[in-house]
């Protein structure tokens, strides 16, 4: 099956952050906070996808205070963070959501996440995703993560829902 079939079933996306929202940076401040950098093109393509009926999720191994302000500012209600377990989290959320795993979506960039990957009915790695993950996924982008990734795996589901430019529309009028 092609990845535009696979991404016109898509009814919940889902996206690691590390490496797929961010550029994989880890900063701290000498305080001990974690700081995280994150693309307002991306930010843009989350909301798109969430105008169109999409549930975005947030599912990431990590916990920092960056990225709950960050999911509050783009309207991400089902953040999950520090999960080990991100394909039982997903299983667990597609069964409260009366979904299938093939209406589901994942991004991701490193092999802790093929296990969600390999069940989801569409699947995505940045250009600068590891080489092993990219064996394994529907679609690779051509930007890496932090720098339009994300924004382009939003478009290309939107496009293959036929969804894309009638929300382009909207800013031509």
């Amino acid at each position: 099956m092609l990845a535009q079939q696979r991404a016109a079933r898509v009814r919940l996306m889902g996206f690691d952050v590390d490496g797929v929202m961010t550029d994989g940076s880890l900063y701290f401040t000498p305080g001990g906070d974690e700081i995280k950098v994150f693309s307002s093109l991306d930010g843009h393509g989350l909301k798109m996808l969430r105008q169109a009926g999409i549930e975005v999720v947030i599912i990431s191994g990590r916990s920092s205070r960056a990225l709950e302000l960050r999911a509050e500012n783009l309207g991400i209600d089902e953040l999950y963070m520090g999960v080990d377990d991100k394909r039982a989290c997903l299983y667990d959320l597609l069964a409260r959501k009366g979904l299938e795993p093939a209406d589901a979506a994942y991004m991701g960039d490193d092999v802790v996440d093929l296990p969600i990957l390999r069940v989801c009915g569409f699947s995505a790695t940045p250009a600068d995703g590891h080489d092993f993950v990219k064996k394994h996924v529907h679609l690779i982008t051509r930007k890496g993560g932090g720098q339009g990734a994300v924004r382009e795996v939003c478009d290309f589901v939107l496009e293959a829902q036929g969804r894309l430019d009638g929300l382009h529309a909207a800013y031509l009028a």
